[in-house]
């Protein structure tokens, strides 16, 4: 990626995309209005609890980066505020919801991405989001990537990158290692296994010497 965002970045923009997309109307935000969409309850995963002078940091932030900027609207003194993703990138709706849902509630399946993102662009059916997917992945650069399938998983999952490459989740080899490998209590359990067998074992032959001598 040619920027890196926090976490905090991640939901201020992610909150600015969303609202453009579902409440035109209201679009751009006062900080009192975005505050409270990143604080949302409702299509977010993690909730949090910013207060306005931490997304106006963030704002800052997103405003270096040329991501946000600032804007006044005609009959109000309040300054609000709208993204630039689009003149960084070169995305669809499609793409834009998508990539808006990955960021609001994090990694998601095919199918959890047509349910959710279908708040911002409607997807009739798997294959639309797949392609949909694919533009964000093959992305110069990639805003998007498949993570390997999990145990107990049946469909692998999709994570953004605008936080970088370096968050991704346990393979299933990771899992494997885990698995295989005892920890200590369990090995210190099987410790005491053997020692317990060991002395029944050495019981046991010294009852059966002791069988033997009575003939």
């Amino acid at each position: 990626m040619d920027i890196v965002l926090d976490e905090r970045e991640v939901r201020i923009l992610g909150c600015l995309m969303e609202k453009e997309m579902t409440t035109p109307e209201y679009y751009p935000l006062s900080l009192n209005a975005l505050t409270n969409a990143c604080n949302q309850k409702s299509n977010r995963n993690p909730v949090v609890s910013f207060d306005e002078y931490t997304v106006a940091e963030g704002l800052d932030s997103l405003k270096q980066k040329g991501l946000a900027r600032e804007t006044h609207t005609a009959g109000s003194r309040v300054t609000k505020y709208l993204h630039e993703l689009l003149n960084r990138y070169d995305l669809g709706t499609p793409e834009m919801a998508v990539l808006c849902e990955l960021m609001l509630r994090g990694p998601q399946t095919l199918g959890e991405l047509r349910s959710n993102a279908g708040r911002m662009s409607p997807f009739e059916n798997l294959s639309d989001v797949q392609e949909t997917v694919r533009g964000l992945t093959g992305h110069i650069p990639p805003l998007a990537v498949k993570l390997s399938r999990e145990p107990g998983r049946k469909e692998p999952r999709y994570m953004h990158l605008l936080s970088g490459s370096g968050t991704f989740e346990k393979t299933p080899q990771d899992y494997e290692k885990e698995s295989t490998a005892p920890s200590d209590d369990v090995v210190s359990g099987l410790r005491d296994e053997i020692a317990q067998l060991r002395s029944e074992i050495k019981a046991l032959k010294q009852a059966f010497i002791e069988f033997k001598s009575q003939f």
